[in-house]
């Protein structure tokens, strides 16, 4: 049984391996060479580009929307004149104090307000525990 012995398809095997490293080997010695003749630099770039977006033009519309959008309201704030006045508000104020004054019994007469509840100069008692408040 000699076929058993020889084993053809290991055989086989074996010489297409030997086949691919002779290739693999005649290759790398042809770059070797070729950056012997050269200038020595290595070829490692890499140019691949990234995979460009299916929507990235819709995407690139949308933004430049949004942005003439974005500066057409800040012109129109920018622009606009402020609709409230401070000095409208003094002489409003100033108004209503005197219609205050008018018509209290007892009006200020340029001091700060009283607060209602404060009670200066009366001291109260504290309640007795079975005091009932009216």
């Amino acid at each position: 049984y000699v076929h058993l012995h020889l084993k053809l398809k290991k055989l086989q095997l074996e010489e297409e391996r030997l086949a691919t490293i002779e290739r693999d080997n005649r290759l790398l010695t042809e770059k070797m060479t070729h950056i012997v003749h050269t200038k020595g630099s290595v070829d490692n770039k890499n140019d691949y580009q990234r995979n460009k977006s299916l929507r990235g033009a819709r995407q690139k519309q949308e933004l430049l929307r949004i942005t003439h959008e974005n500066k057409a309201i800040y012109r129109r704030i920018s622009t606009k004149q402020p609709h409230y006045s401070a000095q409208q508000w003094e002489s409003d104020f100033d108004k209503n104090m005197q219609f205050k004054s008018q018509i209290t019994s007892f009006p200020n007469q340029g001091k700060s307000p009283v607060r209602k509840g404060s009670k200066k100069g009366k001291k109260q008692s504290p309640a007795a525990p079975g005091d009932v408040a009216t």
